[in-house]
Parts: structure tokens; sequence; C-alpha cells
């Protein structure tokens, strides 16, 4: 017996050095004179157990340890984090002076290289060109607002008495409501196939990018055709791992319908008006001709982006007006204004959203307090000097913008839900908004987006009042979500 607690004492001190020595070889190895101060934590897997675990926390520990400027290692990348104001700014702003798109491989592999997020220079220009024309205003007024309306009223149509998952109802209302703009006619055949495998994918973007049978990664890769964290070191990256496998095979069945759907659109005659048959035209109203590859990412691309922002905003939104009974008697008394001018079977049009103004308002003031997109990546193309530090050439630069939005020179009393705030319009033009994104990143499909999230609110509050039952847990990081779900019950207002 004794013996044997000798053998242990001795196996863990023999661990202890070795995680000792990995974590002094790793610091040694990123020490290089002129590097912002900071740690770099793990070899491969640095500080990314950290980073997903504590979150605002971590980034909030670092900054009062190291300033706003400081170096770490999380999802795969030495990654230098700015929490500067001034310096995102910059940053954001000057894409041509070496400082590209920076996004985890797990996620460019999973989005594919031709996503808008990937390329930089002229493909990108190419690629923004060819979304931008696919969501210009006079394209929402006259294909994609038509669709979206007529998707929604039928979705809330039959909530009445029922007990309802928002968190589940509103991803698949994001999903099915892209797609039904993407191949209107196909939507509803290849959406039982496609949705499942499509939500492996997003499942999968910020896993580390570890291609082994059995991780996440490796199931959103096999897509391209047809989540409480555990937070010990082992369980944390075994859960990733895992994610990244299925998001890898996600991509792959993903883009076996996507290839089939447009081999079969080309081998007959028939006419349609959608974002797919936009891309795949010939003729010489489309600028941007795109291989089946590049229209293929690009189909992804604008699922991915509006599913994640329409989908939560939606639901937070839904969280918030329960929660504020005053602010939802206003946002209720804009739409039945609307609502009364027309007849029960009238859509919602394009000149119906500029008067909602409140509306806007509550999904600004809804996507600034549930901080939706914390931030954004960029990365180096050379060895640069940011605020009196080095960067070396090929580091993530994380512009970690959660901050601004809870900074109460900016919004006073920033924790409060309150959307008059944004009825100043000053707010949305100032330099600090960047809940959209900024520089020549900016958001393509922001007016898309609050076009969606509007005609759902539309329909959604003047059919129906709702509670919440079970009180479910929020996490707000890595991304905003109820792990048990956020079930209402909802009736006939």
């Amino acid at each position: 017996m004794a013996l044997f607690m000798v053998v242990l004492v001795l196996l863990f001190i023999l661990a202890l050095s070795i995680c000792t020595a990995l974590l002094r070889w790793n610091e040694l190895k990123f020490s290089k004179k002129g590097l912002p101060p900071g740690t770099m934590g793990w070899p491969i897997f640095g500080e990314t157990t950290e980073f997903l675990k504590q979150g605002p926390n971590f980034m909030k520990n670092q900054r009062a340890r190291y300033g706003s400027f400081f170096k770490s290692h999380i999802l795969g990348c030495p990654t230098a984090v700015s929490m500067d104001p001034e310096l995102n700014r910059y940053i954001l702003m000057n894409e041509a002076k070496g400082l590209v798109p920076g996004y985890p491989q797990s996620m460019l592999d999973i989005l594919g290289k031709c996503n808008i997020a990937a390329v930089h220079g002229s493909t990108h220009k190419q690629m923004r060109g060819a979304l931008l024309a696919l969501i210009s205003p006079t394209m929402i007024k006259q294909q994609l607002l038509p669709k979206i309306d007529e998707f929604m009223r039928n979705f809330v149509s039959d909530w009445d008495n029922k007990i309802i998952d928002i968190q589940e109802k509103t991803k698949q209302m994001a999903f099915l409501s892209s797609l039904k703009q993407i191949a209107t006619v196909e939507s509803t055949s290849i959406a039982q196939e496609f949705m499942p495998e499509f939500f492996k994918l997003v499942l999968g973007t910020l896993s580390l990018p570890i291609d082994l049978p059995g991780t996440n990664y490796r199931r959103g890769l096999k897509v391209k055709y047809p989540s409480a964290f555990r937070f010990s070191l082992h369980s944390i990256v075994s859960s990733r791992l895992s994610c990244s496998f299925i998001t890898l095979q996600a991509r792959k069945i993903i883009l076996t319908i996507l290839k089939q759907l447009i081999e079969k659109r080309r081998g007959n005659q028939e006419s349609h008006k959608d974002m797919l048959a936009y891309l795949m035209s010939k003729d010489d109203n489309n600028r941007y001709k795109l291989s089946d590859d590049e229209i293929i990412d690009q189909i992804i691309t604008i699922l991915y982006s509006g599913y994640e922002t329409v989908s939560t905003t939606s639901m937070m939104a839904v969280k918030y007006l329960h929660d504020h009974p005053s602010i939802l008697e206003e946002l209720r008394k804009e739409h039945m204004a609307i609502r009364e001018k027309k007849r029960p079977e009238d859509p919602i049009e394009w000149n119906d959203l500029k008067p909602m103004k409140f509306t806007r308002a509550v999904i600004f003031e809804t996507s600034r307090l549930a901080t939706i997109v914390n931030g954004v990546l960029r990365k180096t193309t050379e060895e640069m000097e940011l605020n009196g530090f080095v960067v070396p050439k090929g580091w993530r630069i994380y512009v970690y913008t959660r901050e601004i939005n809870y900074d109460p020179f900016i919004y006073p009393d920033p924790l409060a839900f309150n959307p008059w705030r944004w009825m100043d319009k000053s707010l949305e033009s100032q330099s600090n908004f960047l809940i959209f994104g900024g520089g020549t990143r900016q958001c393509p499909g922001k007016e898309l987006g609050i076009a969606e999230i509007s005609t759902f609110l539309h329909y959604f509050i003047t059919r129906y009042r709702w509670e919440e039952i079970g009180g479910e847990k929020l996490m707000k990081f890595p991304r905003v979500e109820a792990p048990n779900g956020l079930h209402i019950r909802v009736s006939f207002y």
C-alpha cells in the first residue's frame, strides 16, 4: 500500500512537471521581442478552454492584467486581442493595409474557400458584388419580401393554445425563410434532408480544426451536398473534436444536395425567380458570373450569416418583450396601426417597413443587449506594428466589440432594455455602432435581416400573447442560446 502511494505521488509530480514544461515551452515559443503582453496557454489548444468556458470574464481578466491589447492563443491560432475602440476601428477600416479576414480554419473549411468571409481583394469584391445584387433594396421589394411575408404568415399560423420552444421555432424560421428565398420551388422538398445537416454545420464553425473521426469538425466538413459546454480540459476538447467531425460530414451532404439541385435546374427549361436562378443566370443582367463551387459557397454563406443573427435576435426579442410589457404594448401599437389599414389577407409590403421605426429600435436594442456578435477576426498578411507592439505575419487579430455594447458613455444605463434610445437616428450612424460589423465588411444582409425579423414580429405580436414557462437558463457566450430551450405558452391575442 505504501509503495502504491509512493508511485501515485511520483506519477503526480511527473505529470505536473510535464505540464509545467509544456506551458513554459509554449510561452518561450511566443516570446519574441516586441509582442503584446499576455499568455499563450497549452501547445495546440492554447487558451481555447478558458476562452470558451469563461468568455467575457476571460477577456476582462486579461485586460486587467495586460491592458486593452494583449496576446493569446484561441481556436487554434496565435491571436492578438484588441479591446481598444479606436484601434478596432482602424483595423476594420484598413483591409488594404494587410489586415484581411482571419476566421478560424474550422469556419473556412466548413463554409467553403469561396465564401465572402474567406476571400479578399478582387475576389472579395466579386463575391460581395454578387451577394449585394441578390439582396439589394429592389430585390427585397420586388422578390424577397413577398416570399418572406407568405412564409412568416403561414409559419406562425397554428401556434394558438400550444407550448412551443421559441428557440427551436426561430431556428427553423430563419433557415426555412432563407431557403425559400434561395430555391422557392424546391425548398419544401429538400428542407427535411437539408435542415438537420445545416444545423450540424453551424455547430462546428467554432470548433478546433482537427480532422479526426468522431469530431464535430469532421461531421461538418462532410456536408458539401445531400450544447452545453463541459469545462474540464478533456471534456471541452472531446466535445469540440466531436462537434467538428459532425460538421465536416454535414458539409459533404449539403454539397451533394446543392449540386444535384443545380444539375436538375440545368436539365429543365423552367423559369425561376429566386436567388439560385439569379446566381446561375448567364445573361447580361448578371454582371457576376460565378462557378458552381462559388455559387454553392455563396448559398451556404447566405444561409449561415442570416440564420445565426435572425434566429437569435428573434428569440431574444420575444424574451425581452415578454419581460417588458410596456415595450411590447408600444410595439404592438405600431403594428396594429399598420394592420388596421389592410384587409386580413393583405401582405406586409416594402412601404410598410419604413413606418416600423420602433420595431427597428427593438431589433437594434435586442442585438446590443444580447450581444449576438462578440467580435470579428482579422489576419495579418505581413508583420506590422499596432499600438506600439509587433504583430507577426499570419497572426489573427480578434477585434472584440462586445464591451462597446455596455459602455455607459455611449449607452446610458447600458444593462437596461431601452429601445427608445435608438429613436435618435444619430446613434445608428455613429462610428461606435458595430452591431453589424464595420469597414468594408459591414454585414451586406443587414436590411434583409431586419425585414425578416420585422415581418416575423408583425405576425407574432398582432396574433398572439404569450407567457414563459420553466424559466430556462440563457447562455450568452460563445453563442447566445438556451441550452434546454426557451418554452412559451401561446394563445390568441
